[in-house]
Parts: structure tokens; sequence; C-alpha cells
């Protein structure tokens, strides 16, 4: 009897390992499955991290207060968290093919393309303003070269890296990411001990700064505002299912790091948004200055502490945050259009791919698309760093909606068709709540984010707050009369093709440890 147990246990685990050692490149998809757990695991936590978030968010202290920045990014966690539950439950599932694979099989192509289309422009609109970040950021160092000639430099090197493949993406993310961990925790003991009295020469002062001059400086107006940039913080959280048709076994790996996202929200963003409110005044002077180091909130706190130099430091982790934020939206623009092209909305050679498991076409498109950053030579950087943040914002806002609407039709059908929960490999115990509270929230904060632009009324920024819904709407209705698309049925949906093949041999000890948050 023993015997035969270990017998079917061996055969178990060959079952498993053929699935996760097929060809690297895949026939079907033509991308290269390279990425390793550690790498999913790691991009999980840290990856993906713009230098917005080290060094802008000091306009929202400025124009909401400290306790609108936390309130911010506390309640677009909350929905990110959603969000990525929604993720998990069906990429492990279906790991090929990102939400817009399970928006087409669960609601409609028109709909799914829409979603696509997004989430395109978001990506786009981040590599652009990380184009601007860099660069600007650059002339921190010398002033030589002109903006326009530091973002042509960036251009092609990230251009030349994207083609090297899937496993140098991974391999850098993994220590840019590891490297912005370590960062921010050293950020955080030093604003605890500045804060506590630790520092030489200044006494414990807590949180004064959220009494004078108050943690909140113009009310509701001011937490609206403070909204759009918390959703382009966390933009890319969800890039975790674009990510699992290039996982080596995703059906491993993605349920781990869809469990590290929770740890993600917590400690990149919600922590950084209470030390910064702590460690810096909405009316500091520094908040004004012309250069991105030096009016970040990082770089104020450590001045302020004694360290009138500290703007090398931080500016040389900006440029690391930006680094990791160029390279990322590139690789997950780049396959968005690919899903594109083979859903035949974008010509079908950006459906192509190199032996490499690269779609080149669509890395040189996407990489070209960014070069609307050079828009600030003339416009002003920080300009078109607001436009591009507030079109990436809305984009989030609507993408998150879309994997939220899309859950709960996968959930209707599965129940629908007679098929147990226990079949799931990764399940949202707290459904319906986390999808309704996602869909519902994220239409809101669509809507509210641009309440800043309405009075006073400014015409150039309400239309950029604004534009992506109803071109969206109309966008939808194009393609559901050209493709003359329904949405599907509940007793139609497809619940086998592309089902993750491990969940056959998977024991169901292995199933229940991948259910729910996981702690």
């Amino acid at each position: 009897m023993n015997a035969e147990k270990i017998e079917d246990k061996h055969n178990s685990e060959l079952e498993v390992y053929a699935v996760s050692s097929t060809s690297e490149v895949e026939s079907e998809t033509g991308l290269k499955k390279g990425l390793k757990s550690r790498h999913i695991g790691m991009i999980a936590i840290g990856g993906i991290i713009g230098p917005g978030l080290i060094s802008s968010l000091g306009i929202y202290i400025q124009s909401g207060g400290q306790a609108a920045l936390l309130i911010g990014y506390v309640v677009v966690g909350i929905l990110a968290f959603c969000c990525m539950q929604a993720v998990g439950e069906m990429t492990t599932m279906f790991p090929g093919g990102g939400f817009s694979l399970h928006a087409n099989r669960f609601c409609s192509k028109s709909f799914a393309d829409i979603i696509s289309l997004n989430y395109y422009i978001a990506w786009v609109c981040v590599a652009a303003s990380e184009y601007n970040t860099l660069s600007s950021i650059m002339t921190f160092y010398t002033e030589n070269v002109p903006i326009y000639g530091w973002i042509l430099i960036f251009w092609v090197f990230f251009l030349s890296f994207q083609l090297l493949g899937v496993d140098s993406y991974g391999e850098a993310e993994y220590w840019l990411a590891l490297v912005k961990i370590i960062g921010l925790t050293a950020f955080y003991i030093f604003a605890l001990i500045y804060m506590c009295g630790g520092v030489k020469g200044t006494p414990a002062f807590g949180f004064q700064y959220w009494k004078n001059p108050g943690a909140i400086t113009h009310g509701f107006k001011g937490v609206a505002t403070v909204f759009i940039m918390c959703s382009s913080s966390y933009v890319g959280i969800e890039a975790i299912a674009i990510t699992a048709a290039e996982t080596k076994n995703p059906t491993k790996s993605i349920p781990s790091a869809i469990k590290k996202t929770l740890i993600r929200i917590v400690y990149i963003y919600v922590c950084l948004a209470f030390f910064y409110g702590v460690t810096v005044s909405s009316n500091d002077p520094m908040l004004n200055n012309k250069d991105r180091a030096l009016k970040s909130p990082m770089t104020i706190a450590i001045v302020n502490a004694g360290w009138t130099n500290a703007g090398y430091l931080v500016n040389t982790f900006i440029l690391i945050c930006g680094l990791s934020a160029i390279n990322s939206s590139l690789y997950i623009a780049s396959r968005t259009l690919l899903q594109l092209a083979r859903d035949g909305i974008a010509p079908k050679i950006f459906s192509k791919t190199s032996r490499r498991g690269v779609p080149v076409a669509a890395v040189l498109a996407t990489n070209a698309l960014a070069l609307i950053s050079l828009m600030n030579v003339s416009v002003g950087a920080s300009v078109v760093y607001g436009y591009i943040t507030n079109l990436s914002g809305v984009s989030t806002f609507l993408v998150w909606a879309g994997i939220s609407l899309t859950h709960i039709r996968f959930r209707q059908g599965w129940i629908k068709q007679g098929k147990s929960l226990d079949e799931l490999i990764f399940r949202d115990r707290f459904y319906p709540y986390t999808s309704y509270l996602g869909l519902f929230g994220n239409i809101f904060f669509a809507l509210v984010q641009g309440w800043s632009t309405i009075y006073p009324f400014r015409a150039s920024n309400f239309v950029v707050a604004y534009i992506l819904i109803p071109v969206s709407i109309l966008a939808y209705i194009i393609l559901k009369i050209k493709f003359k698309t329904k949405f599907i049925k509940l007793d139609d949906m497809d619940f086998e093709e592309g089902r993750s093949a491990v969940i056959e041999s998977a024991s169901s000890d292995q199933v229940v440890k991948s259910r729910g948050l996981g702690f």
C-alpha cells in the first residue's frame, strides 16, 4: 500500500514537472516561459514601482495634506486588493493571455478589447512619463546634455534591453525590486528615529505636522486630487496576469505572488504615505523646488534632519526606480499590444515574435509611442507629467472595473454550470464583496478623480481627466457593431480550453494551500 502511494506521488510529481518543463517558447503564443518563481515573487512585492512614488508625492501633500495622501493610498489599496483577488482566481485557472483573455471568455470580445486598449494606453503613458522623469533628474548631475538628448539615450538603451528577452526582464526586475525594498526600509527606519527625536539636535515631534498646518489642506477637493496619483502609483499591481503567459510554472508562482501583493499594498504604499506625512509639512518651502529630487518628501525629510546633500542619494534612488518602471512598462505594454493584434484590433505584424519569444514589432511601436515624452521640450516637464499621470490613472480605474466585472461573470458561470469552488486553485474568500466593491468603487473614482477641474473650470485639465470615459464607451459601441458581439451566456462559457493542466494532477492539499490570502 505504501509502495502504491509512493508511486502515485511520484507520477503526480512527474505530471506537474511535465507541465512546467515544456518547450520554453510555446508554439501557440510564440512567447518564452522564462520567468521563474523568484522573479514573479519579487515583482509582486517591489516590481514596477516608479520614481513618481518617491519624487512626486510632495505635490499631493501640498494640495491635499498628509491625511488625504494616507486616505488615498488606503482606499485605492483596498480596490487594488479586490482586483488582485479576482486576478488570482482567474489567472491560476487560465494562465495564458491575461485578463484580456478572461474578459473575452466570460464577457465579450468587444469588452475585452476595450480593457486591453485602456491598459495599453495606461502603460504607454507610464513609459512616456518615466522617460520624462528620468531625463529630468539627469539634469541634476549635468546640464551639458539637454532633456531630449537624455530621452533619446534612454530610448535606445531600453529598446535594446527589451529585445534580449523575458529572461533579462525578469532578472533585472528581481534585483531592481530588491534595491527598492531595501531603500524604502532604510527610509522607514530613519523616519521612525527622526520623528521620535533620535536625530541629534532635533527634538521628538511626532504628529505635529498633522496639527499644524493641518492634515487636510483643501477639503474633499484636495482628497479627490490625491486619488488620481494613488491610482497611477498602483498601476501594474495587476500585471501578474500578463506575466503568467511567460512564467515557467504559473499554477505555483501566481498564487504565491497574489498573496504577496497585500504585503506590497501595506508595506510599500501605505507605509510610505504614512512616513511622508509625519516627516514633511504640507507648507514646507522645499515642496516648491523646481528640481524633482529636491522636492521629494524623502529628500526634504533627510535635509531637514541635517544632511544637506541628501538630494544626491535620493536622486540615485529615483533613477533606479525609473529604470525599473520603464523596463516594466515597455514589457507589459508590448505584450498587451501583442494580444490586441491576435484579437484583430491591432495590425497582425504586432503578433509576431522572434526566436527569443520577443514581440519585436510590438516593442518597437510601444517604445516609439512613448516618445510623446519629447513634448516636455516645448510644453514643460511638469505639465506633460500631469497630463500623462491623469490619463494613466483614469485608465487604471477603468481596467480594474473591467477585471471586477469579468470576475463576477466568471463566478456566476462557474456556479451556473454546476462546478465546485473546491476546484479553484486560488479562491477569493471574500467574494462577492471584493468584486462588487472593485466594480462600483473604481467606477466611482473614475468619475470623481477630475473633481478639482470643475471648479474653477479648466477646460484642458477637464478634458484630460475625463476624455477616456466617453472614448471608451464609443469605442465599445463601434467594436460591438463591427464584430456583432454579445455578452456570453453563463451556460455557454468555456471552462475547459486553456485550463491549467496542473490542476488535474495536483493533490487536494496543494489546491487548498493556494486558496485565499494564504495567511
